[in-house]
């Protein structure tokens, strides 16, 4: 008998996609503080962070070595936005998530998808193993 896993991509949010149009996966973080940052500074690599404040500049430290970020306020013209596109991350803003927990998808595998001229999703990568 041989397992099979497999991806399932869960959408759990949607915003306006505002930097680079590439596809990118990676651990979520929801950062909120300081302190967030600094406990990132060593492991950074490979994460997509998600921020509640468009002008946000914590993030500084640490942004060449994410894959992504996802803002839930903002626009195009935010700073997040611009820095974002300067480094060509994916970006995501003013995202409306379909939990209103966002603190809970902390840790979680997601996916950003650029869909179209300005839509960028993101989605939970779940992991399904089942018997064949």
């Amino acid at each position: 008998m041989e397992f099979l896993s497999i991806f399932i991509m869960i959408k759990i949010g949607e915003g306006l996609s505002c930097s680079s149009k590439s596809d990118v996966s990676g651990e979520l973080v929801y950062v909120r503080t300081i302190e967030d940052v600094i406990n990132l500074f060593d492991s950074a690599a490979g994460k997509i962070c998600i921020v509640d404040d468009a002008g946000i500049t914590t993030l500084s430290p640490i942004l060449s070595e994410l894959s992504g970020t996802i803002c839930t306020t903002g626009s195009a013209g935010s700073h997040l936005a611009i820095v974002s596109r300067e480094f060509g991350l994916p970006c995501i803003m003013a995202t409306e998530f379909l939990t209103e927990d966002v603190s809970s998808l902390n840790g979680k595998n997601a996916k950003i998808i650029h869909d179209g001229d300005d839509k960028g999703i993101l989605y939970l990568n779940e992991l399904n193993s089942n018997l064949e």
